[in-house]
């Protein structure tokens, strides 16, 4: 299976469309699995739902190289953090996963939980090291593969996201996987606007992986709070701003960043901002290995940011506008 797995990658590599790439990583986030997150265990297809291969497919033919998989921790590993695995949900990921990687994009693990189980911080890093070990060693053999620590850290200790992410880094290489990347994200919903001034450059920076493949996951929104609730963005110019002292950082810090979330509205002047932010990422290639939109999923109707195709407002607006921003 890795053999098909990396043939293909390689296929698709030697492409001229492949070639072409200024970002590595053209992504959508595929959100459904963490739906109804007040009620844990769930039931699928009532509070949450996995994504449709079709759409995945059509994305691909589009060029995007990486799916975001959002799920939650409590449905795979229900109770507590060190518990067996559900059959079924990861049945269910490691369907999405495969489908991904045979196709030679990459599937990016996300468990969307805010640094929190069962809504509680979580404070157990040998627990949580446990939990990405016994995640990792499921798919250690795909190379691609990527782990991202956990969605949006906020409101916590800096300490403590440091050692989260430390902990999650080190079960995922103690697991046998040694060639995959790992995300780490920050704290304060890990927006790259505010990297420098919230602490997580200061903090985040001394994180270690043995085999140097650590990326820096940050998010950004274009509205006035940079919260993505709202359709209108500051200006024309607001998403490459917000960027800048981010993209230093990585740059001072010899570092790579990843930007896991961004998202704007189907008006002209977001749709400027976007496609400015883009072209700012892919001047900054060498520190930005490139974007994810937010999102995609059965179950966005006509939610503003969707992307789902083929009625979703962001497929037929802004896909159109920004895809030729992650190539040469």
């Amino acid at each position: 299976m890795l053999f098909s797995k990396l043939m293909v990658a390689a296929s698709l590599a030697s492409t001229s469309f492949a070639q072409t790439r200024k970002l590595k990583w053209f992504g959508i986030n595929e959100s459904g699995a963490e739906f109804g997150e007040t009620n844990f265990t769930g039931a699928y297809n009532k509070e949450y739902i996995w994504y449709d291969l079709d759409t995945i497919d059509q994305f691909i033919d589009q060029g995007v190289n990486l799916f975001r998989l959002n799920f939650l921790m409590e449905r795979l590993t229900p109770d507590k953090l060190t518990a067996s695995f559900d059959k079924l949900y990861l049945g269910n990921l490691t369907e999405q996963v495969n489908h991904i990687t045979d196709k030679g994009a990459y599937a990016v693990l996300n468990p969307h939980n805010y640094g929190r189980f069962y809504s509680e911080v979580i404070t157990d890093t040998d627990g949580f090291k446990t939990w990405w070990k016994n995640v990792a060693t499921e798919y250690k053999e795909n190379e691609l593969v990527v782990f991202d620590t956990n969605n949006e850290y906020h409101d916590m200790d800096q300490t403590l996201v440091f050692n989260l992410n430390q902990a999650a880094i080190d079960g995922v290489r103690e697991a046998g996987a040694t060639t995959q990347y790992i995300t780490a994200e920050g704290n304060s919903y890990t927006g790259a606007w505010t990297w420098v001034s919230s602490g997580n450059a200061d903090s985040l920076v001394s994180l270690s992986d043995p085999q140097d493949k650590l990326v820096y996951q940050m998010h950004q929104y274009l509205d006035t709070d940079g919260s993505g609730t709202n359709e209108a963005c500051v200006n024309a110019t607001i998403l490459s701003d917000r960027l800048a002292a981010a993209t230093q950082w990585l740059k001072d810090n010899k570092k790579q960043g990843f930007l896991g979330e961004f998202a704007a509205g189907t008006n002209d002047q977001c749709i400027s901002a976007l496609e400015d932010g883009l072209k700012y990422l892919g001047d900054n290639a060498d520190v930005w290995y490139g974007a994810a939109w937010w999102a995609a999923g059965p179950w966005w109707g006509d939610y503003m940011y969707s992307m789902e195709p083929t009625s979703g407002p962001a497929w037929t607006t802004i896909l159109p506008k920004i895809k030729s921003y992650f190539y040469a």
